[in-house]
C-alpha cells in the first residue's frame, strides 16, 4: 500500500514556492493598485489576482503535468527555435533587464530615498546599487549557504513585520477609500488584470517550475500523477497565502491616500505607510528587512539566469555570466524604479499573451495529443496581437516611438478584433489558430 504524503510536505514545498515568488514587485504593485482603484477596490483586486496568482499557479501546473524539463523544453513544443528565443527573452525580462534591477531600486526607494533630499537621489542610488550588486555578485558565485541562511531567518522575519503592519492598518485604518483614478474609473477589473502582469510571476513560473518539480521528486514523489497532485496541493497552499497578503496590502493602499498622499510608485507608498504607523524606527526596520529580502531575490535570479545562459552558451563560464548579468543589472538599476516600471510594461504586454497561451495549450494538450501544429498556429496568430499590445503600451509611454503602419494595424484590431479594447484581443486568434492547427493535423494524418 502506498504511503500517504503528509500535509507537512505540501506545506514545506508551498512555503518554498511562496518564497520564490514573493519579492519586491509583490509588495509595491498591489499597494499602488489600492490607491488608484479606491472605491473600485474589490473589482480591481479580483482582476489583479487572476494574473498575479491564477496564471503563476497554472504555469507551475503546466510544467508539472507536461513532464517538461523546463521552459525551453516546453517552448520546443512550438518549435525548437521558438523554445530558444522565447526562453532567452523571458530570462532577460525576469533577469537583468527588469526584475533584477528592480530588486535594487525597490530596496533603495523604500529604505533610503525617504531620508534624502530630491537632489541627492541619483548620486545615492548609484552608490547604493553599486554596493548592493557587489554583495549580490559575491554571494552568487557560491549562493547555497547564504540562500539557506536568509531563507530560514529573513523570510519569517519579513513576514512577521509585514503582518504586524497589516494588522495595525486593519485595526486602525488610515482613512476611507477615495474615488478611483485613471483607467480604474471605468475598467477597474482589466486595469487590475494588466497590473498583475507587473509582478512577472506568470513568466517566472515557467522558469521556476522545474525547481518545484525537482523539490517534489526529492520527497520521493515520482509518478506523473502524484507529481501533478503534489504540485496542485503545494500551489494551493502558496497561492492562498499570497492571496491573503495581496488583499490586505491592496486594502492598505486603498485607505492610505488621505493619511500619506500619493506617490510615483508603490515603493514610496509602502515606505510612507510604515513611517505613518511606526515613525522613523518603523521605516528603518522595514528598510533593513526589504533590502535583505531583495538581496535574496536578486541572488536567486542572478543564479538562475547565469545557469540558463551557461547552458545555452557553455563556452562562457557560469562565473562570467554572473559578472555580466550583475553589471548589466547595476547599469539598468540607475535609471530609477519609475523608469524601470515604465519600460517594462510594453515588454510585459508583448510577452504575457504568448506565455498565457503556451500555458493553456500545455494544460489542454491531452485533448489534442500535444500536436505541434496546434501549438505552432495558435502561438503564431497570438504573436501578431501581442506585438501590437506591446507597441500600444510603448507609445503610451513614449509617443515619439509611433510607427505609421503599426498604428494602422492597431486601428484595425480596435475596430474588428473582439475583446481587443479591454486587453484580451489575443483570445480569438489563439483559439482560431488552435482549431486550424488541429484540422491541419487531422487532414495530414
Amino acid at each position: 500500500m502506498k504511503a500517504k504524503v503528509p500535509f507537512s510536505t505540501y506545506a514545506i514545498i508551498g512555503t518554498m514556492l511562496f518564497g520564490m515568488f514573493f519579492g519586491a514587485g509583490n509588495l509595491i504593485f498591489p499597494i499602488e493598485l489600492g490607491q488608484m482603484a479606491g472605491t473600485q477596490f474589490w473589482l480591481a483586486l479580483v482582476g489583479f489576482l487572476v494574473t498575479a496568482i491564477g496564471l503563476p499557479f497554472m504555469g507551475i501546473l503546466a510544467i508539472g503535468l507536461s513532464g517538461s524539463n523546463g521552459l525551453r523544453d516546453l517552448g520546443n513544443r512550438v518549435h525548437p527555435l521558438f523554445g530558444l528565443i522565447f526562453s532567452v527573452v523571458l530570462y532577460l525580462t525576469i533577469g537583468p533587464f527588469f526584475a533584477i534591477p528592480r530588486t535594487a531600486t525597490v530596496s533603495f526607494t523604500v529604505g533610503v530615498e525617504p531620508f534624502l533630499e530630491p537632489d541627492q537621489v541619483k548620486l545615492w542610488l548609484a552608490i547604493f546599487s553599486f554596493v548592493f550588486f557587489l554583495v549580490v555578485y559575491y554571494f552568487s558565485l557560491n549562493p547555497a549557504k547564504v540562500m539557506d541562511y536568509i531563507g530560514k531567518y529573513l523570510t519569517p522575519a519579513f513576514l512577521v513585520f509585514l503582518f504586524l503592519l497589516i494588522i495595525v492598518s486593519v485595526l486602525n485604518p488610515m482613512g476611507s477609500f477615495e474615488k478611483p483614478v485613471g483607467e480604474y474609473v471605468n475598467q477597474a477589473f482589466m486595469s487590475g488584470f494588466k497590473g498583475g502582469y507587473n509582478t512577472m510571476d506568470a513568466l517566472a513560473s515557467l522558469a521556476f517550475g522545474i525547481v518545484v518539480i525537482n523539490a517534489i521528486k526529492s520527497r520521493g514523489i515520482t509518478s506523473t500523477k502524484d507529481i501533478a497532485l503534489a504540485t496542485w496541493k503545494s500551489g494551493i497552499f502558496a497561492m492562498a497565502l499570497m492571496m491573503i497578503i495581496y488583499g490586505f496590502i491592496t486594502y492598505m493602499g486603498g485607505t492610505s491616500v488621505a493619511a500619506v498622499g500619493t506617490f510615483d510608485n508603490g515603493g514610496l507608498i509602502f515606505a510612507a505607510v510604515a513611517k505613518h504607523f511606526f515613525g522613523s524606527f518603523g521605516g528603518i526596520l522595514l528598510a533593513i528587512i526589504i533590502i535583505l529580502a531583495c538581496l535574496k531575490t536578486s541572488i536567486g535570479l542572478i543564479t538562475a539566469c547565469s545557469e540558463f545562459f551557461h547552458e545555452v552558451l557553455p563556452k562562457i563560464s557560469y562565473k562570467w555570466f554572473v559578472f555580466i548579468l550583475t553589471f548589466v543589472s547595476f547599469a539598468i538599476a540607475n535609471v530609477g524604479l519609475s523608469n524601470i516600471i515604465k519600460f517594462a510594461v510594453p515588454v510585459l504586454m508583448f510577452l504575457y499573451p504568448l506565455a498565457i497561451v503556451l500555458i493553456l495549450l500545455t494544460l489542454f494538450a491531452p485533448l489534442f495529443k500535444a500536436r505541434r501544429s496546434v501549438y505552432a498556429t495558435s502561438m503564431f496568430l497570438t504573436f501578431f496581437v501581442s506585438l501590437i499590445d506591446g507597441y500600444k503600451a510603448l507609445i503610451a509611454e513614449i509617443p515619439a516611438a509611433t510607427i505609421g503602419f503599426l498604428d494602422s494595424i492597431e486601428q484595425f484590431y480596435a475596430t474588428y478584433l473582439p475583446l481587443y479594447e479591454i486587453g484580451l484581443g489575443w483570445i480569438v486568434p489563439a483559439v482560431v489558430g488552435a482549431v486550424i492547427g488541429l484540422i491541419y493535423a487531422i487532414l495530414k494524418k
